[in-house]
């Protein structure tokens, strides 16, 4: 029924789309970059925009072939970056603001003579605009806080993303792992992260982002074999993994037992292996805690629950997973798919009562 719905919604998002590419993952990056950014990214660094007067603060430190390449839009020539043949671990900042934009874990060789990427540090500390420069078209990529110009993004690039960040030696500042990081690629504010499974993650990421508190919701899957599953391989029902959020949110401001009782009015947890006309081990309920803490609050919670009127006499299918279940994020176009297409997976009302 999903995989109806996504076609249709698809095709129309694709004969509106104004776009200058018209196909592949960097369509769906370029869409994103157009919505509003929020205040702080999931890993939780604030993304409000630098005003020009502490850009060009910051731009004071930078050398001449720096300003050139961050400022001005320029490119190093191949193979002559200081980046190119790091194999250290760590995390690569932007050279003009060090928001964190790159961890070494997705970074790998590429063969086009510059540092390449596969996915960026968070995926709200990146922009995305239009290049078409030189008669060519590409997808050009900034940083989401200063500006500054990094490199571009391609679709050639290798799973799980299938994208190539092409990235300037010259734009990066790298901090090796263990190492202390300058002020400005600290994060903000403290986040903690819960993970739930109530069926399509279109509909229950699009519930969770309009929760005060909650900074990030993202799509993706859990609870299965496989490793870097694709949505394909999932919904084969093969790799017992279930369409799960990741949720982000301030602790200080929304608290885990308060995404729980959310969580139980977004979908039915006593329907088994389905949700409304979604059918399959993907569509389970289950909450993947991500600790101990966790998974003893979401027990006592579940055990009020059954005990309340509301689900006396309908027994609550919703698991309690083990922690330490891996996260895989989903493919880009499931990420935001509301707010991209202005509809999501119809989630089935919570039972009265």
């Amino acid at each position: 029924m999903k995989s109806l719905i996504w076609i249709s919604m698809t095709l129309s998002a694709v004969l509106a789309a104004t776009l200058v590419l018209a196909t592949g993952p960097t369509r769906d990056l370029l869409r994103t970059s157009t919505m509003t950014t929020p205040k702080y990214s999931a890993a939780g660094y604030d993304l409000t925009p630098l005003s020009s007067d502490r850009i060009e603060e910051l731009a004071s430190r930078l050398s001449e072939e720096e300003a050139r390449i961050l400022l001005n839009k320029g490119t190093e020539p191949a193979f002559c970056g200081t980046l190119l043949d790091n194999k250290k671990e760590g995390i690569y900042l932007c050279r003009l603001c060090n928001l964190p934009l790159f961890d070494s874990n997705a970074k790998f060789t590429s063969g086009t003579g510059w540092p390449s990427f596969f996915q960026p540090f968070d995926p709200r500390h990146i922009r995305y605009k239009e290049d078409n420069a030189y008669g060519m078209k590409r997808v050009e990529i900034v940083c989401a806080r200063c500006a500054g110009h990094l490199g571009h993004v391609f679709d050639d690039g290798p799973e799980p993303t299938g994208l190539r960040y092409c990235l300037n030696s010259a734009s990066l500042e790298f901090v090796e792992r263990g190492q202390e990081l300058p002020p400005m690629a600290r994060p903000d504010i403290r986040t903690e992260t819960a993970y739930f499974a109530g069926g399509c993650f279109w509909g229950v990421e699009d519930r969770f982002q309009q929760v005060p508190g909650v900074i990030d919701a993202e799509s993706g899957y859990m609870g299965g074999k496989a490793k870097n599953p694709t949505y394909k391989l999932v919904c084969s029902g093969t790799t017992q993994h279930a369409e799960t959020v990741k949720v982000v949110y301030d602790p200080t401001k929304v608290t885990y037992e308060d995404l729980l009782e959310r969580f139980f009015q977004f979908h039915d947890p006593t329907q088994v292996n389905r949700q409304g006309p979604d059918i399959g081990t993907q569509y389970r309920s289950a909450i993947f805690p991500a600790d101990d803490r966790q998974r003893e609050l979401a027990r006592r919670f579940i055990e009020k629950m059954q005990q309340s009127e509301r689900f006396r006499d309908r027994p609550i299918a919703t698991t309690v997973e083990e922690p330490g279940h891996t996260f895989w994020r989903a493919e880009e176009y499931h990420q935001d798919y509301h707010a991209k297409h202005g509809g999501s997976c119809p989630i089935p009302p919570p039972p009265a009562g």
